[in-house]
């Protein structure tokens, strides 16, 4: 497994009156975070928040290239990014949700305790795989066909490339120790924003070579 540390190339936040980062998604030209009560969105080139959705937003956050999915307790609800409006909803897997993605037609959500990821059809929620994690799971990005996970556990934070079929790390990159993930995504080219929890902030990492 190689490692390397992270490269923080930039930050955002933190946001006023938006306390905290808990889930983060990118839908190519906004950025979109939730904190709580709220779901969020920042221009990626000012930094600016350009729009705030009051919506249930407590764990990961999910774009599919046309509507928004937020964790929100035991559900994930489908969100219409241009209205705001809750257009469906499914449960949880068991044991609840932090980080959330959309990849290969199917939402991929983290279990931050049972240390797994689940990847499930969004129409009813069924799991229809599980991936094994060493560490606490807090978010889940796919780069370039490669799935990745924040970690978060015993006050340090990393980011694991890892084996979709068995789980096992290939590629981990270490977090500076003042800077936790609570959220991950991927810009879809070579970068990931990670949540910063209750510092309020979103880092940009550069992906290793």
């Amino acid at each position: 497994m190689k490692t390397t540390p992270a490269h923080i190339v930039r930050e955002y936040g933190p946001f006023d009156d938006q306390p905290g980062v808990h889930g983060v998604s990118f839908d190519g030209s906004r950025l979109w975070f939730a904190s709580g009560d709220h779901l969020n969105a920042v221009d990626p080139d000012s930094g600016r928040l350009q729009r705030s959705l009051p919506v249930p937003a407590h764990a990961g956050t999910a774009f599919d290239g046309r509507y928004l999915y937020q964790i929100a307790d035991s559900r994930i609800q489908k969100i219409d990014p241009d209205t705001g409006a809750v257009l469906s909803s499914i449960p949880t897997p068991d044991g609840g949700g932090a980080g959330l993605t959309w990849a290969e037609g199917s939402l991929w959500i983290g279990q931050h305790r049972a240390r797994k990821i689940h990847r499930l059809d969004p129409e009813t929620g069924a799991i229809l795989q599980t991936i094994e994690s060493k560490r606490f799971v807090t978010g889940v990005t796919w780069l370039n066909g490669e799935l990745w996970h924040a970690t978060w556990e015993n006050d340090s934070s990393d980011l694991r490339r890892v084996d979709p079929r068995t789980g096992d790390v290939l590629q981990c990159v270490e977090m500076p120790a003042d800077a936790m993930v609570s959220g991950l995504e991927s810009d879809g080219v070579d970068r990931f924003f990670c949540g910063g929890g209750g510092s309020g902030k979103i880092r940009v990492v550069q992906r290793p070579e």
